[in-house]
């Protein structure tokens, strides 16, 4: 049985509509918490609100788009306002591009810094100073596996990956004076629906049907298989409770061990 480690606290998920996103939001939901819903997909993003308010407790599905300031804090504020609080952060909205570096144009680099890095710092900003009220609360941004190591044409998205783990280690040297835990989660290959679109891009560039590049992908880590969103989720969950309250700064790596292969 799932514990009950959140009854009554508030969570902010961006990236809420699919992938990792909905697998946080329906855990913080599983464990009591009421969840805010934050992402650009409505339709997506209000089915997984209804999926958390299955579990008992009350959701907002929320269209943000993390790399408009005014948006962030809009959303923010309804949470608050709907709730008198926010316990924790969960910046999880993201999206993948990759091509040989000669062949990024700034337009594509500029696009997807801006969601995974600059929607990591404004939805971290928004948020920090309610925790620092309270003088509790977490914040879990979560990067990639790429934001430690690299492959060819990543250029753009490890550098944001990367990017979050610095962002990450600079509000938690802020932040620990007010009791708030700020961490990375670094994510192995995912099987999201990011990463299928991604495998129906690149497999053909490498001669491979979707599935076989997903079976390849599959094989760079000692598990030899990708992990299920609510496996990442699980860590999250585990960063937010009272079990980790000394434990801030960190990129966690959950890889099945991809980083020792």
């Amino acid at each position: 049985m799932t514990p009950k480690r959140f009854v009554n606290q508030v969570a902010i998920v961006t990236g809420a509509a699919g992938g990792i996103g909905r697998a946080c939001a329906l855990r913080f939901a599983q464990e009591g918490a009421h969840v805010a819903c934050l992402d650009t997909r409505a339709a997506n993003n209000e089915d997984t609100a209804a999926q958390c308010r299955e579990h008992g407790v009350e959701a907002l599905a929320l269209t943000c788009n993390v790399s408009q300031k005014a948006e962030v804090q809009a959303a923010v504020q309804a949470t608050e306002e709907t709730w008198g609080r926010v316990d924790i952060l969960v910046a999880a909205a993201g999206i993948y591009s990759g091509s040989p570096l000669v062949e990024v144009s700034l337009e594509q680099w500029q696009r997807l810094i801006d969601v995974n890095l600059t929607g990591v710092f404004l939805t971290n900003q928004a948020v920090a100073p309610i925790l620092m009220r309270q003088r509790s609360g977490s914040i879990i941004n979560i990067s990639s596996m790429a934001g430690k190591t690299s492959w060819p044409a990543t250029a753009e998205y490890s550098a944001s990956k990367t990017g979050v783990i610095g962002l990450t280690r600079s509000v938690a040297m802020e932040l620990a004076p007010y009791g708030v835990t700020v961490n990375a989660v670094c994510p192995g290959n995912t099987l999201t629906d990011m990463v299928r679109k991604v495998a129906a891009t690149v497999g053909p560039q490498e001669g491979l049907t979707a599935e076989e590049w997903l079976q390849r992908r599959a094989q760079d880590c000692p598990m030899k298989r990708m992990a299920e969103p609510w496996e990442i989720a699980g860590v999250v969950a585990f960063l937010a409770s009272p079990d980790s309250r000394y434990l801030t700064g960190q990129a966690i790596e959950v890889d099945g061990g991809m980083v020792m292969s």
